[in-house]
């Protein structure tokens, strides 16, 4: 399972209900800050996540409402949290913008009292990875250069069959361990389990895309295919869709054509214009794809091969 945070969902700009561009995804003893938009820092802290064990952070871009709330982030968890290094990742692009506003601007003229590690990015590199996961970066069209998504996924997996490991007298301990990992196991009467005696059929892991700002959808489709959940922008209506190629943006027409062509189950959309009415956007995206999702600040989302959560706010 993979969980997604909506820190900010307005473009360009904030609003009075919508701050900029910024993310929280759970998997796991995992968290990840994805994009950094002005006041980031306060959407945390009013989600009730706070600051322990953020110390990474993917960029999509270097646009200034992506990354601007880096500066006073990093001058919080250097000063205040328990943290002493953070790693930032992103395209050269996008780094060489973080660095100027950190070291010449944040800490200029001192060393900062936290290690800030810069990690270039190519599409196609695989940023994390363990034995149930994998984050991969992949390249976007958008303007200027350097411009990434992420993919999130587990791996495939066959389940233990604990019914049919009973049956066979399989003991509990470390017997069922190796076998979960693939390795046969000899019993004390001496009898061979092997894995597939115990294992069931493979299930696909979760699949979770998540896209920042993008002018072109072809050369995604391959990467959204069968996703559980695509993230993408939406920060025009079809109505203004020469303008939003001018500056290479979406549609919500567009980016619901792209869930649908790429047989995503569903689609949030994010990244909103304040030129348009969330009823308006949902409404365009729908009538193409109708699993969409507009998201708001602090919306918590689940997603899972059973489906997209939202998960209820508790009343203040």
């Amino acid at each position: 399972m993979f969980e997604v945070i909506f820190l900010g969902t307005s473009s360009s700009a904030p609003t009075v209900t919508r701050g900029l561009s910024s993310h929280i995804i759970l998997h796991r003893h995992y968290r990840f800050l994805l994009d950094c938009g002005e006041g980031t820092q306060r959407q945390i802290l009013r989600s009730g996540l706070g600051f322990k064990r953020l110390d990474t952070v993917l960029l999509t871009h270097g646009h200034l409402d992506h990354i601007l709330g880096l500066g006073g982030l990093v001058s919080t968890l250097a000063r205040w949290e328990n943290l002493d290094h953070i790693d930032i990742y992103g395209g050269r692009f996008t780094l060489q913008r973080v660095h100027d506003l950190l070291f010449k601007v944040v800490f200029a003229g001192h060393r900062p009292p936290i290690d800030i590690a810069l990690h270039p990015v190519e599409p196609g590199d695989v940023l994390c990875a363990d034995d149930k996961f994998q984050l991969t970066a992949f390249g976007v069209s958008h303007r200027g250069p350097d411009n990434l998504g992420y993919l999130f996924e587990e791996k495939p997996h066959r389940p233990f069959l604990a019914e049919r490991a009973a049956e066979l007298g399989v003991p509990f301990g470390p017997e069922r361990a190796r076998l979960v990992r693939g390795e046969p196991v000899t019993l004390a009467d001496g009898r061979l389990i092997r894995p597939e005696d115990v294992l069931g059929e493979t299930v696909p892991g979760t699949k979770y895309v998540h896209i920042g700002d993008v002018g072109r959808t072809d050369n995604l489709l391959e990467i959204a295919r069968g996703a559980d959940a695509l993230v993408m922008e939406s920060t025009y209506l079809e109505e203004e869709a020469t303008m939003a190629a001018d500056f290479g943006h979406m549609t919500a027409a567009r980016a619901a054509t792209l869930a649908r062509d790429a047989g995503v189950r569903h689609l949030i959309l994010t990244h909103l214009s304040r030129r348009y009415s969330e009823r308006d956007i949902r409404a365009e995206a729908r009538a193409i794809f109708p699993a969409t999702t507009v998201a708001r600040d602090l919306d918590h989302f689940q997603i899972t091969r059973e489906g997209v959560v939202r998960v209820k706010k508790e009343e203040s």
